[in-house]
């Protein structure tokens, strides 16, 4: 692996990310048997919602979603919805119609298709045209990350101050590993980032707990320069025949280096069944309008 990670062009700002939502659900049917599994609703919105408001919240200007067969619903959330908002402001019901308006309006959005699920870095490959030469963010649509201080900006943070690629890691059980990406890698903090900021030596896919190099797991939000477009294009398909993501970081980490950043926040599998029930919980008692309540309802839960 590269010995320190170096810049390969000058810092450009993190204007777009690429949201692969390609994928079938098959964890979630029947519930996904005719609709995405990123329109499945946490509290009061489809989890691909959570994921552009942080890309919003982090200063990104332009979203690239990879969509694939029957996922016409995401197009159809962040469009514009004349009928309702006419319907809704008739009604007099003009802060619904507003939050309804905010959603189409908050950013640009672009979709591209993957024809085939030929892997996670197959999906992110086929937004190379619409990413272009600069640097871009990767978020994973059912990994939620609530917070006022967003994974992705933190990553883009990084990036910005060093023009190395990051990927966000947070810990997890030793005897878990085996369900995560897992992250080999050496300390080499640097103000402002510190004991948090890690050089990656190698990346391991979901090892058992004895041959794990360390209990820091791939979250699910990337920050990668243009040139992991090049690293995917030389990964070579493995089992499904799938290319994946993290063998190019792999080619990215040896040849320009890479950065794991051990993130300020908590995230949710929401793609997981038990991921997306805490998801829903913990999510609703951090509304400001339903939280109280339900705490109080939780309290009083007799089982």
């Amino acid at each position: 692996m590269a010995d320190t990670p170096q810049p390969t062009n000058a810092v450009r700002k993190v204007r777009k990310a690429v949201l692969p939502a390609a994928g079938l659900g098959t964890r979630f049917l029947p519930a996904t048997k005719a609709q995405p599994k990123e329109m499945l609703t946490v509290v009061d919105k489809p989890q691909i919602q959570y994921v552009v408001e942080e890309c919003v919240a982090s200063g990104i200007e332009h979203i690239i979603i990879v969509t694939g067969k029957g996922k016409n619903s995401i197009e159809d959330h962040f469009d514009h919805a004349p009928t309702l908002e006419r319907f809704l402001e008739e009604k007099g019901k003009h802060d619904q119609a507003a939050m309804v308006r905010r959603i189409s309006d908050m950013v640009q959005v672009s979709y591209t298709r993957q024809k085939e699920p030929l892997g996670l870095g197959h999906a992110v490959l086929v937004a190379k045209d619409l990413v272009g030469d600069e640097p871009f963010a990767v978020l994973l649509g059912d990994v939620l990350i609530p917070g006022k201080n967003p994974a992705t900006k933190q990553l883009i943070d990084v990036y910005m101050a060093t023009g190395v690629g990051a990927i966000a890691v947070e810990e997890v059980p030793k005897e878990k590993t085996h369900l995560y990406g897992i992250v080999d890698g050496e300390a080499a903090p640097q103000p402002p980032f510190g004991a948090r900021l890690l050089r990656i030596r190698d990346l391991v896919e979901k090892p058992k707990s004895d041959k794990a190099p360390s209990n820091l797991a791939i979250t699910g939000r990337y920050v990668l320069p243009p040139q992991i477009f090049d690293c995917l294009e030389r990964t070579k398909p493995g089992a499904g025949n799938e290319i994946q993501l993290t063998d190019a970081l792999r080619i990215l980490a040896e040849e320009q280096g890479l950065w794991a950043y051990i993130y300020d926040g908590v995230s949710y599998d929401a793609g997981d069944k038990l991921g997306f029930l805490k998801a829903t919980v913990e999510i609703a008692l951090l509304n400001e309008e339903l939280g109280a309540p339900f705490r109080e309802y939780l309290k009083n839960l007799k089982l």
